[in-house]
């Protein structure tokens, strides 16, 4: 019987030790919360938000459960947390294309679409994040597609204020073009896949709206 329970309790020993060496350490916060942005954005964008759990982010950052928690209250919380990151980044590839023309609006709007067909040619890439969020979430008033939504909206300002300084005849209709040949751009890469003619033909089309907007002006 001494024997048994000797065993017993080597065991629960052993069970033990074993539970401590899976359980992660602490991270610190702002290490803690970059390393979930991180592996969020990586899960949530190849394989959608819906589909990964946050077991699945706590595994890919490389910190314990309780990291997530006091950074996130929810997984709520954290997929509105990683739209906002994927938001600066949006608009940082925005502004980087636009900033090669200073001045030039036209050349920027031109610009922006030869950069945009090779990111949507790539190998891997999953389209746009806020177009993935939107048809996982239908409904409007979630955190996540307001977020959705003030991403869009901000695009079509931005693209507003390249077509009013490109001298459009109707700024906000060539704006409203553009921004349907970028989400057209989006759906291609899925549909037809990254680098397929449609992708390909974008500049050439965003051109011949330009052009034909904007007849009293040839910067380009």
């Amino acid at each position: 019987m001494k024997d048994r329970h000797a065993d017993v309790s080597r065991t629960s020993v052993s069970t033990a030790k074993s539970a401590a060496t899976r359980t992660r350490p602490h991270t610190a916060a702002a290490t803690a919360q970059q390393l979930l942005l991180r592996a969020a954005g990586e899960l949530f964008y190849q394989e959608g938000v819906r589909a990964v759990g946050v077991d699945a982010v706590v595994e890919r950052a490389g910190v314990n459960k309780m990291s997530l928690y006091r950074q996130f209250a929810s997984k709520d919380e954290l997929v509105v947390a990683y739209l906002e990151q994927a938001n600066d980044c949006f608009f940082g590839y925005f502004d980087k294309s636009i900033d090669k023309h200073p001045g030039q609006p036209i050349r920027q709007i031109a610009q922006y679409f030869d950069d945009l067909t090779a990111r949507a040619s790539r190998e891997g890439y999953r389209g746009c994040p806020f177009v993935n969020v939107a048809a996982e979430f239908p409904d409007p008033t979630h955190p996540a597609r307001q977020i959705v939504t003030r991403n869009k909206t901000q695009l079509i300002e931005r693209l507003t204020e390249l077509t009013i300084a490109a001298g459009a005849d109707d700024p906000a209709g060539l704006a409203d073009a553009l921004a349907l040949l970028v989400e057209g751009v989006y759906a291609a890469s899925q549909t037809f896949g990254p680098g397929c003619g449609p992708i390909l033909a974008a500049p050439r089309v965003a051109a011949q709206l330009v052009t034909a907007a904007c007849v009293r002006r040839a910067d380009a």
